[in-house]
This record gives C-alpha cells, structure tokens and sequence, in this order.
C-alpha cells in the first residue's frame, strides 16, 4: 500500500430514524450521541480522518459546533452504507493535485463507523485499520464476538455469523447458526458469535458494492452484507471478546448514560 494512503471513518447519521427520530442529537451525558461517536473514533490511531455523513442540517451544525468536519448527503439512500459511499465517492473525485500542485493523499479504505455507537472500542477500530493496509487481498472486513453467558440467541435483532477456517465469512443471519441437531454425550456446545456493525473496504470495493442490486437473501433476512457474499466477496471477520452498546431506542440511551456518569446501569 503507497506510504501516503489514508484511512476514512465516516459516520452515517440520519435524522428520520423510525423508533428513535432525532438520535444523532439526543443528549447523552451532557453532550449529542453522535459527538460521542465521534470522539470514540477520534481516538484511534490508525485513522487518519473522521467524517460524519448525514441528510439533515441540524446534525451538521451541530458537528460544525463541535469541531467535526461533516458532509452532507440525498435523503434519498436506503441505507447508511449508501450514504458512505457517497462521501467517498466525492473523495474518490477530489483529484490527484491539491493546492499549490501538491500531490493528494491517497484515500485507500473506508470505514463505516455507525452513528449510533457511542461506546466503540478505539482498539478495535484501530485493528481493523491495521489489518485493511497490511492485508491487500482484504476487499471487506467486519467484527464479531462470542455471545454473553444467557444471551438471547434467538433474538433476531442480534445477528449471527458463521465462518470458515481462515475466519471469514461463510453467512450472516437473524436465526441461530449453526443450528445443533443433535448433543452427544461430551460434546461442545457450538460457540455462536454476534456480528457487529463495522465494516472496513477498500474504496474501489465500497464503489462497487453499493452498484450491485439488492439480492435475494439480503431482502429475506434484511441484512446488506449478504449482497457482498452472494455476489462472491469475501468478508473477513475479525473476533473480539465483547461488543459495545449501541443505541436503539431512548432506553438504550439512559442505559449508556449511567455507563458513563457511573450511575447504576
């Protein structure tokens, strides 16, 4: 990878959301979800620039106020990756010369940090940074970890993926995989993992992700990253011990505004 290529966070945030309208500027502890975010992001080394990517005008004031560079997108995507792409689509435009005729720096992947994470491991993203330039056969990448001791395997709201012997993935879904038949006697358990929502691509993947149509398994479980695998991408996935909070609704809010402020969760 050339010594100038950078790596782009960018972090879709959307005013309509169906259960929680508003979310990127609800106040979490003083400060709005999506400068959590933010600053969570800001923290990793291995990224080189942070954007946050959004339809609406209130949230991109609200990232000017408090020092984020924004971008604003159509309304009219379906889905957050759409709304990255088309970020950096225009990175991918910017030209090879900047001011003065110096020379760009190379934007060489995208990652897709979701909006509504403020607790996201900096750690973890800094691996996944790590591991998009050191690997140039990786197209994709995603997270995983194992669920918790008496978590829900059957909520469909908590994605599961199964994978091959070089840790990628062979398919992601709402149902429990790998179903288990049968339980000889000493026999282990199947380890289930929850998929996480972060993705790294290179850029000229991302581009091209989003050209293909939505497939057929990706409408029957409605989870995108199965557009990638059924049009033969492969999806490496990188394992962690344990995930973050997300924010969902109101609840899960406050739920991560006592993490924060230490209140009893």
């Amino acid at each position: 990878m050339p010594n100038n290529s950078r790596v782009v966070a960018i972090l879709p945030a959307r005013w309509a959301s169906t259960r929680f309208p508003g979310k990127p500027l609800h106040s979490i502890a003083g400060k709005p979800l999506i400068q959590r975010v933010w600053e969570r992001t800001r923290l990793a080394r291995g990224i080189d620039r942070v954007i946050i990517a959004t339809d609406d005008e209130r949230i991109a004031q609200a990232a000017a106020d408090f020092g984020a560079e924004a971008a604003l997108t159509s309304s009219a995507h379906q889905s957050g990756t759409d709304r990255i792409a088309e970020v950096a689509r225009r990175l991918s435009e910017e030209g090879d010369l900047g001011d003065q005729g110096k020379k760009r720096e190379t934007i060489s992947h995208i990652i897709n940090v979701q909006g509504d994470e403020p607790l996201i491991c900096p750690e973890l993203l800094d691996r996944v940074a790590d591991t998009l330039r050191s690997d140039p056969s990786l197209s994709m990448l995603t997270a995983a970890h194992p669920f918790a001791p008496g978590e829900d395997v059957g909520n469909p709201n908590a994605v599961k993926v199964v994978l091959d012997c070089h840790d990628d993935a062979l398919y992601f879904s709402r149902s429990p995989i790998p179903y288990q038949r049968d339980t000889a006697p000493g026999q282990p358990a199947p380890v289930y993992l929850r998929h996480l929502g972060l993705y790294g691509y290179t850029l000229p993947f991302l581009l091209q992700y989003v050209q293909w149509p939505p497939s057929s398994l990706e409408m029957a479980e409605q989870l995108e990253q199965l557009r990638a695998l059924e049009n033969g991408a492969k999806i490496r996935v990188l394992l962690t011990g344990s995930g973050s909070v997300g924010v969902d609704t109101p609840a899960d809010a406050l739920h991560v505004e006592k993490l924060l402020t230490g209140e009893h969760a």
